[in-house]
């Protein structure tokens, strides 16, 4: 078996999102995604990546990401875009890899862990990182968590309740911090961004879990005097409340509160979570598949989290593709205890570009029953009149 052409797929709607598709001469085609700089990643997987892989066997995955790593990432210190585009190319050669074997990834990565996994839903809304969307949602309507979070969450939380999702992500002090520059918060501000907390402890107790993100918008100060302040309603952890690129903040901010620190979907490779893992700055290790370097190296991290006695939580809130990839890891791993998923994406844009989705019962995600990833590409997505599809193609 041979890769014969390697496509990627940007669509108007989610101008942050790119997909990839591997094919091989036996016609199976591998599908994945990633998130940010999709232009970037574009060229960067027609100049560099294709130049390598085009002609050479698939399944041999793990000799093309040290390949790759070595000779077009480390070697010149790309850490962003350049792990993006080789995080789900990885992806894409492993569901290459699954069907192949006409066998669920998991399977290959050890079997289930378990036959189930929890999630939570993040409150983001249907054009959340989309064109048209806002960190302060478009306004109450059907699945505008994002809204809904700030607005009504008491009845959200109550509405997730009722669908059995037990756990739930919300940002309300965003909007201070880009009101800001996020090196201070007043009292007044501080006080509006507990409501939504005191809110749904009130209407719902501890059935619901909160979760708090931070998207790494406050300086450690500020982020300490949030921390004490929502100590109160008990969340289940904070998340990114300092930028991931600094280890020591991360471990500073632990000591300075009793919840739980996760960290970080900002991460990437083993090489940055093993400082984070040494210097023990976090009590949940975070990854997200086509962030960190695909589910190859994610799996290192993840086993390495196991051995400092860590759990683990796979992120998405990129695309389809990833949330697949991090739901294998996560039924595999031992350790893993949430796969993180946006409902209002789930049941809305992914619906338009893949065939099958995750099933989430009971506030689970039950395993995947296809070969591979589990999914594909809707053959009409790259029909769509705002399909920007560009193809590199083995020599004949």
């Amino acid at each position: 078996m041979k890769i014969t052409a390697i496509d990627t797929i940007q669509l108007d709607p989610y101008p942050f999102l790119i997909l990839v598709r591997v094919h091989t001469d036996t016609g199976l085609i591998g599908v994945s995604d990633t998130f940010y700089t999709g232009d970037a990643i574009r060229g960067f997987v027609h100049e560099t990546v294709a130049s390598y892989l085009l002609g050479k066997d698939p399944r041999t995955i793990e000799r093309h990401w040290e390949a790759l790593y070595a000779r077009t990432v480390a070697r010149w210190g790309g850490v962003g875009m350049e792990l993006r585009a080789l995080s789900a190319i990885d992806a894409a050669l492993w569901d290459i890899l699954g069907q192949s074997l006409g066998t669920p990834i998991y399977q290959l990565l050890g079997g289930l862990a378990r036959d189930r996994i929890r999630t939570y839903n993040t409150c983001g809304g249907p054009l959340y990182g989309g064109k048209g969307g806002s960190r302060a949602g478009e306004g109450k309507g059907l699945l505008e968590d994002l809204w809904a979070q700030i607005n009504e969450p008491e009845v959200l939380a109550q509405e997730l309740l009722d669908e059995g999702i037990t756990a739930m992500k919300i940002w309300p002090f965003d909007r201070f911090a880009l009101a800001g520059d996020g090196r201070s918060i007043s009292g007044a501000d501080l006080r509006q961004g507990l409501e939504p907390f005191r809110r749904i402890r009130e209407a719902v107790g501890d059935r619901m879990e909160i979760m708090l993100e931070g998207h790494g918008y406050w300086d450690i100060t500020t982020a300490k005097k949030i921390a004490r302040a929502v100590e109160e309603y008990r969340p289940a952890w904070l998340e990114d409340m300092v930028l991931g690129h600094d280890v020591e903040q991360i471990a500073e901010l632990k000591g300075a509160t009793s919840t739980p620190i996760i960290a970080s979907e900002m991460l990437i490779t083993r090489y940055q979570y093993r400082h984070l893992l040494e210097r023990r700055a976090a009590d949940i290790v975070m990854v997200d598949p086509t962030w960190a370097g695909g589910i190859t190296e994610s799996r290192k991290i993840v086993t390495m989290a196991e051995s400092f006695g860590l759990p683990v939580s796979l992120h998405d809130c990129t695309g389809p593709f990833t949330l697949l990839a991090g739901v294998h890891l996560a039924l595999s791993a031992p350790n893993a205890i949430y796969q993180e998923h946006v409902r209002a994406y789930v049941r809305g844009w992914f619906t338009d570009l893949v065939v099958e989705s995750v099933q989430i019962v009971d506030g689970h995600i039950l395993p995947p029953t296809g070969s591979g990833i589990g999914t594909a590409l809707r053959p009409e997505v790259l029909e769509r009149p705002d399909a920007r599809v560009q193809t590199s193609r083995l020599a004949d």
